[in-house]
C-alpha cells in the first residue's frame, strides 16, 4: 500500500503540484498589470479610517492603488475604473490617484529582482516539463522512455528544479522584505501625520500567499527529483 501510494505521488500528484505552483507563481507575477487587476497584488493601498480615526466604524471612498511587481493598477474611488500601466520589469508606479499630501514612498524594487523571477519561471516551466516527461515516461514508448531515463537528463532535470525554486524563493522574499518596510514607512507616515492626513492604509496583498503556496507545492516535485537523483546516483555506483 505505501509503495502505491508513494508511487502515484510521484507519478500523477507532483506533476499537478508542479502545475499548479507554476499557475499560481504567474498570477502572482503579472498581477495587476496583466490580469487579475483589482484581486490579486503584492501590496494594495485603500481607503481606511484605521490609521486617522481608528475609533470610526463608517466605511470611507477613495483611492486604491494595488502594486505588483510589474507595475501598478489604480482607481480614484471605490466605484471607480481601474487604469493599469503597462507591464515592465523595471516600473515605476503611477501614484497620481493618491492625494498629494499621501507620503511618497512607495517605489518599485530595483529592475533586477523581477527580472530573476521571470528567469526562475523560466526554469521552473522547463523543470515541469522535463519532470512530468520523466514521471511518465512508461507511457511514452520505448525510444522517449529512453531518453527520459538517462542519468543526465534526471540530473539535469534536478538541478533546473532546484535553481528555479532557489532563485524565484530569493527573489520574492526581497520583495517581500522591500514591501513590508515600504508599507510600515507609509502607515507610520499617516498614523504620525497631522490632523489632515490621507485617510489610507497600505497592506501587502495576497499575491504574497499565493507565491507562499507556490512554493510549497513546487517543493513536492522537487524533492522527488533530488530523491531519484540520490536512487540513480547509488545505482550507477
Amino acid at each position: 500500500m505505501i509503495a502505491g501510494l508513494s508511487k502515484a505521488v510521484t507519478l500523477y500528484l507532483a506533476p499537478l503540484l508542479s502545475l499548479a505552483s507554476i499557475l499560481l507563481l504567474l498570477f502572482a507575477f503579472f498581477a495587476p498589470t496583466v490580469l487579475l487587476h483589482t484581486q490579486v497584488a503584492l501590496l494594495v493601498v485603500s481607503p481606511s479610517l484605521s490609521l486617522t480615526n481608528p475609533s470610526a466604524s463608517q466605511g470611507v471612498d477613495g483611492p486604491t492603488l494595488f502594486l505588483g511587481a510589474l507595475g501598478s493598477c489604480s482607481r480614484h474611488n471605490n466605484d471607480g475604473g481601474v487604469t493599469c500601466e503597462a507591464p515592465a520589469l523595471s516600473p515605476t508606479y503611477d501614484l497620481s490617484a493618491l492625494p498629494a499630501n499621501a507620503p511618497d514612498l512607495l517605489t518599485a524594487p530595483t529592475a533586477t529582482t523581477p527580472a530573476f523571477i521571470a528567469i526562475a519561471l523560466g526554469f521552473t516551466i522547463i523543470f515541469f516539463v522535463l519532470f512530468t516527461l520523466i514521471s511518465l515516461r512508461a507511457s511514452l514508448g520505448a525510444r522517449l522512455a529512453a531518453a527520459m531515463d538517462r542519468p543526465v537528463l534526471q540530473r539535469a532535470s534536478a538541478w533546473i528544479g532546484l535553481l528555479g525554486f532557489m532563485i524565484g524563493l530569493t527573489s520574492f522574499l526581497v520583495i517581500r522584505m522591500w514591501f513590508g518596510k515600504a508599507v510600515e514607512d507609509f502607515n507610520l507616515s499617516i498614523s504620525h501625520g497631522a490632523a489632515g492626513s490621507p485617510q489610507l492604509v497600505a497592506n501587502t496583498g495576497n499575491g504574497f500567499t499565493m507565491v507562499w503556496a507556490a512554493y510549497a507545492f513546487y517543493a513536492v516535485p522537487l524533492i522527488c527529483a533530488l530523491a531519484r537523483l540520490h536512487v540513480t546516483a547509488t545505482a550507477s555506483k
